[in-house]
């Protein structure tokens, strides 16, 4: 998928983003960054789990950016609801707590399509708006540098990828396209994808249609791994 934005898959309108955040500066913060980019446009920005069920009524809506913690309940039972209502809309979690590992207890029928940053770790532009470009995709994002805090757990089928079989997947996890992947390592997108195709074979992923297997990878590197010892 090209980085070079995926509105184009909505029919070359920009991808309509909702913000639910009670914070009303960081909020407004959003809006601004958001508002800024060609790719995308805010259609709503709410501060409540109230607020934002009222205005998630209609279906002009590809992704919701959600703090989970909010004044009258939880953003992530609010994505869950929004997703059975809206089965096309990609979810970004916002927190300013380590809580990624919330994605491994979402309920099976809305477990795709799920992203998530941390408010003290994702701090430039560019990944925001990138994770929001992979939910609307119905990729996942999962936080770059707590991804660079952990390392594979013993016995596990991630444990026995070669080194650069779990760059890639590490890379993928960020939400980095076959192109984003090769630019970073400095290898060319073929290789890439001949490293995807091996860690998908090592970790079991078949080609079911009915899953998308850069999300499956992703969940199966946050499974299987854990803080590094070092910290």
């Amino acid at each position: 998928m090209s980085e070079q934005g995926f509105a184009t898959l909505r029919g070359d309108r920009p991808i309509r983003v909702a913000i639910v955040e009670d914070q009303p500066l960081f909020r407004n913060m959003l809006e601004v960054a958001l508002e800024s980019e060609p790719t995308l446009t805010v259609t709503a920005s709410c501060a409540t789990v109230s607020e934002a069920n009222r205005a998630f009524a209609t279906e002009d809506l590809d992704v919701a950016v959600i703090d989970i913690d909010l004044p009258d309940g939880n953003g992530i039972a609010l994505g869950v609801t929004l997703r059975r209502r809206l089965p096309d809309v990609g979810i970004l979690l916002l927190s300013a707590h380590d809580a990624m590992d919330l994605l491994l207890d979402l309920p099976p029928d809305v477990a795709s399509g799920w992203s998530y940053l941390s408010k003290n770790s994702s701090t430039d532009k560019r990944t925001l708006v990138r994770a929001i470009e992979v939910a609307a995709s119905g990729g996942t994002t999962l936080d770059p540098a707590l991804l660079r805090r952990m390392q594979p757990r013993a016995g596990t089928s991630v444990e026995r990828l070669t080194d650069r079989q779990y760059k890639v997947l590490r890379l993928l996890a960020q939400g980095l396209s076959n192109a984003g992947i090769a630019e970073e390592l400095g290898i060319t997108e073929k290789s890439v994808q001949n490293h995807i195709n091996a860690l998908y074979a090592n970790l079991g992923i078949d080609a079911d249609p009915s899953r998308n297997p850069r999300v499956t990878a992703a969940l199966r590197l946050l499974e299987e791994t854990g803080p590094s010892s070092s910290l």
